[in-house]
């Protein structure tokens, strides 16, 4: 499976791309955000899915329901607290939707991405694992309604979309950032950005007019997603892992990134794929992102497809504002110094300033804990990743 990422490089924000090769796997339901809510009495909008968290019906509180089954708003006004569908794991949604007014039949919210009933600042080795299970219990794409012959993008069923953003938010939670949520337009054109990729077979950021299938937004969706030939829920892990970009690792910095959010994922469910994340409005302001994080982190997240691992392709630290040029990485582990290399990676993927790290010469063990260093800069960063044995 191939993905491809495009960065922000220079003054100019000019947009550049890279692109890799690798396999991918992921997971079922976490609760809603803040959604906006529909317009109306009395009116009803679908049911989360898997716990993806439920879109929100008019005014009141509006309550999802499990896939498939509808949500009846109570009358016009400032919404209520949503609840999110019911999914394999426990998907109670945060956040309010705000109602509407007048008497048309509320709109479907965005997808939601809150914490599926887990406790949000628990990172103990339990709770990591329970959450790292439980949001991987369903992995399955869902269903495309598309067709490449009719060059019509159709959509990809709500549990294949709500899987792969369940997966996304797994993430950004063992990074301690705050979950994103799906918006209905950046879905359309990832949707779009999917067929076109599915359609000629290849990968491109810049999709000429001739390819098969070309529409204003086929092109605008590549223009602004991480792409893969895969489909959305293998392929998040697989831009976790981002073998194949040494000098960037720029697939897995979009997702850690701190603009990140709201997203568009489209699918084909057995081919290509979109993730629509440039010109996030996310604003989580912490000052450094590492991968693998500080605290508990899953023996399975070194390598979740099972090939390619965390060391092969390496260990991440980025920053906005940390220049990172020039820095020294040392890791210890039960007062043992473990070498490692460093490689600086280009700026500006999700990103301004980054680094990776390869162990040199030993693999990560569940049951230890490293303590990393990173030197040599104006603000130095420290830190400690205990690594725990997830397996069932």
């Amino acid at each position: 499976m191939q993905v491809c990422h495009r960065f922000l490089a220079g003054p100019a924000l000019v947009l550049l791309v890279a692109c890799s090769g690798e396999e991918a796997a992921v997971d079922p339901g976490t609760g809603g955000g803040v959604n906006t809510g529909g317009t109306g009495n009395a009116a009803t909008s679908a049911g989360g899915s898997g716990g993806s968290g439920a879109s929100s019906a008019a005014g009141g509180a509006a309550t999802g329901g499990s896939s498939g089954s509808t949500a009846t708003g109570g009358g016009p006004g400032a919404g209520g607290a949503i609840t999110g569908g019911s999914g394999g794991t426990p998907s109670t949604g945060g956040g309010g939707a705000s109602g509407g007014d007048g008497n048309q039949a509320g709109a479907a919210g965005s997808a939601g991405g809150g914490s599926g009933g887990f406790p949000p600042n628990d990172r103990s080795a339990a709770a990591v694992c329970a959450r790292w299970n439980a949001d991987r219990a369903d992995l399955s794409e869902g269903t495309w309604s598309g067709s490449v012959a009719a060059c019509d993008p159709g959509d990809i069923s709500a549990e294949g979309r709500a899987n792969a953003l369940k997966l996304y938010n797994l993430y950004r939670w063992l990074a301690d950032l705050p979950p994103v949520t799906t918006d209905p337009e950046r879905d359309r054109l990832a949707q779009a950005c999917a067929l076109l990729m599915e359609a000629n077979d290849a990968l491109s950021h810049d999709p000429p007019m001739s390819w098969a299938c070309w529409t204003e937004d086929g092109d605008e969706g590549a223009s602004s997603s991480n792409i893969s030939s895969g489909p959305g829920v293998r392929s998040a892990d697989a831009y976790m892992i981002d073998n194949g970009n040494p000098t960037t690792i720029g697939h897995r910095r979009w997702i850690l990134s701190n603009s990140l959010g709201p997203i568009g994922l489209g699918s084909t469910a057995t081919g290509a794929s979109c993730m629509q994340n440039l010109g996030g409005q996310g604003d989580a302001g912490k000052p450094w992102m590492a991968w693998p994080p500080p605290g508990n982190v899953p023996l399975q997240a070194f390598a979740p497809s099972g090939r390619s691992s965390l060391d092969d392709t390496g260990w991440t630290v980025q920053s906005d504002g940390i220049n990172l040029q020039g820095a020294s990485v040392t890791v210890t582990s039960d007062g043992e110094n473990l070498p490692v290399t460093v490689t600086q990676l280009l700026d500006r993927y999700g990103a301004r300033y980054a680094l990776r790290f390869n162990p040199d010469g030993w693999e990560t063990e569940a049951g230890r804990t490293y303590s990393v260093s990173v030197t040599g800069i104006q603000t130095e960063i420290s830190y400690d990743v205990s690594v725990v044995d997830c397996a069932p």
